[in-house]
């Protein structure tokens, strides 16, 4: 990464007076204004002005010893998806450009400002946040940090919410995770990205994709990162995260489903990956998880993504259809042919689901599996529908068995320096997430080696 602090190194910086707030989010405006890089597609829309006011108040605040956490100042993007306060929330779309603007932020961005951290602007998405991929025919396509000039996916939904973070455009990013849409994109530009337990962070102020599964979490450079900006998001104190020695970490390598068709960059990694832990003394013992199949038949009529979804756009897609992306209105009609009988057969069946699961990974710290089964492909390649559906599927589908499982998870980068991105995702049954902190925290720096 060409700018890699920590949201502790910046805090020590604005702690001592090596940096100041005016100063971080100066840099971060001058990058994403930067017109050989990425910021243009980036960024839907960019807070200037207010985050300079923000980042000096809070110098302000510093000096007088009265900075509302050690963190205040540090510049972070907000995906298009939630509410800012006097802003139109768009979703990645057109079809709400002429909507009111928000009279209200939404409650993870209003603890964010109230922890100090300065929006610096609102990223690019998959529209409605509908697919893996992070392609958005409406604002542009925010190319992935792997190989630029060839030009690959910055993986969503939260794309542009990654690339602001790889690029130094922001410090950190509030993203959300329906089925992985904050873990693929990390994974894809080599950095971390957390899905948390769905209860413990509202959903208030955010357009929502699907209520079941929807999950708002933070994309970050380390696990410690996240724990940060997580602990924020859930009003929650920030502490310490103590790492935990990766001798003794006892490990489950699903071998249902989430093994199946891997690129062969993926596999090597994450077979790699296991091995360093296993010398290291982690405990790994593959299992099945019979469970996981269900999640197939689940889906296999659009699911929760597109009941739900369907029910919330049936009246705009009406009067606005041809303003959406034609890759996202097939999936939201798919909701369309489910029946009430077809939803509450889903519910029962993912209660079922949660308890079987629950029951089955007890045992263990951590599920460990590859957060997508391909590396990121070319967008050129993309083009095709076919091969895009194929693509989004492939992208999704580990990730998604951990919302389905109402579970948390996080996505680690096991690549090395000058590999195609590849991300290893740590998960468990919800309520697990400071465990899964702790997990991360101590084997991030040692599955590169």
């Amino acid at each position: 990464m060409p700018n890699t602090p920590t949201l502790a190194a910046l805090a020590d910086d604005l702690d001592s007076g090596r940096t100041s707030a005016r100063k971080l989010v100066e840099e971060c405006i001058a990058k994403i204004a930067d017109a050989s890089g990425e910021g243009q597609r980036t960024f839907i829309h960019v807070d200037k002005e207010a985050a300079i006011e923000a980042a000096d108040a809070m110098d302000r605040l510093r000096k007088a010893n009265a900075a509302p956490s050690r963190f205040a100042g540090i510049p972070v993007s907000i995906k298009d998806l939630f509410d800012i306060r006097g802003q139109v929330t768009r979703a990645g779309s057109r079809a709400l450009e002429d909507s009111a603007p928000a009279e209200a932020d939404a409650t993870v961005v209003a603890r964010l400002r109230r922890a100090g951290f300065v929006v610096i602007g609102r990223t690019n998405m998959t529209e409605f946040a509908f697919s893996g991929i992070g392609i958005n025919p409406h604002y542009g396509t925010p190319k992935g940090a792997w190989q630029r000039n060839v030009g690959h996916v910055p993986g969503g939904s939260s794309s542009g919410a990654a690339v602001s973070v790889v690029d130094g455009m922001a410090h950190g990013a509030l993203g959300t995770d329906t089925g992985g849409s904050c873990r693929i994109p990390a994974a894809f530009n080599g950095i971390v990205g957390f899905k948390p337990t769905q209860r413990r962070i509202p959903l208030d102020g955010g357009v929502p994709l699907s209520f079941t599964l929807d999950s708002f979490g933070p994309l970050a450079r380390t696990a410690s990162c996240c724990a940060v900006l997580d602990a924020v998001l859930a009003d929650q104190p920030i502490a310490p995260l103590q790492p935990r020695p990766v001798k003794g970490m006892r490990l489950a390598v699903p071998t249902t489903v989430v093994l199946d068709d891997l690129d062969d960059a993926v596999a090597k990694t994450f077979d790699r990956a296991l091995e360093t832990l296993s010398r290291q003394g982690a405990l790994i013992e593959r299992i099945e998880v019979p469970e996981f199949l269900d999640v197939g038949v689940m889906n296999a009529k659009g699911g929760f993504a597109a009941a739900e979804s369907y029910a919330w756009h049936r009246f705009l897609i009406t009067s606005k259809g041809e303003d959406y992306d034609p890759r996202v209105s097939v999936r939201i009609l798919r909701g369309e042919g489910l029946s009430a009988a077809d939803y509450v057969d889903l519910l029962g069946a993912r209660r079922s689901l949660i308890a079987r699961t629950e029951k089955r990974i007890a045992p263990y710290d951590a599920l460990v599996m590859p957060t997508t089964a391909n590396t990121p492909p070319r967008i050129a390649d993309l083009a095709d529908d076919k091969a895009f559906a194929v693509a989004n599927v492939r992208a999704l589908r580990n990730c998604t068995l951990i919302n389905m499982i109402d579970g948390c998870a996080i996505s680690l980068p096991a690549h090395r320096e000058g590999e195609v991105p590849v991300g290893l995702m740590l998960a468990a049954a919800g309520g697990s997430d400071r465990r899964i902190f702790e997990l991360a925290a101590g084997m991030e720096s040692v599955i590169r080696v």
